[in-house]
């Protein structure tokens, strides 16, 4: 069985080699769920902060 074949509703247990495979699936689809997400969200803040630093300086004139 292999991981490419293994079904999670696959009534036979994955063997050790599949289940880590998986884990390390999952693992990676993590890390760059949460790499897009903080890339994200520094875009998100120095947006916000262009804003205020263009605001400021409409304020000052």
């Amino acid at each position: 069985m292999s991981i490419d074949t293994y079904k999670l509703t696959s009534t036979e247990e994955p063997s050790d080699e599949v289940l880590q495979a998986l884990m390390e699936k999952v693992a990676q689809a993590a890390r760059e769920s949460k790499a897009k997400a903080e890339a994200e969200k520094r875009r998100r803040l120095q947006t916000v902060a262009d804003e205020i630093k263009e605001w400021k300086r409409k304020v000052a004139i």
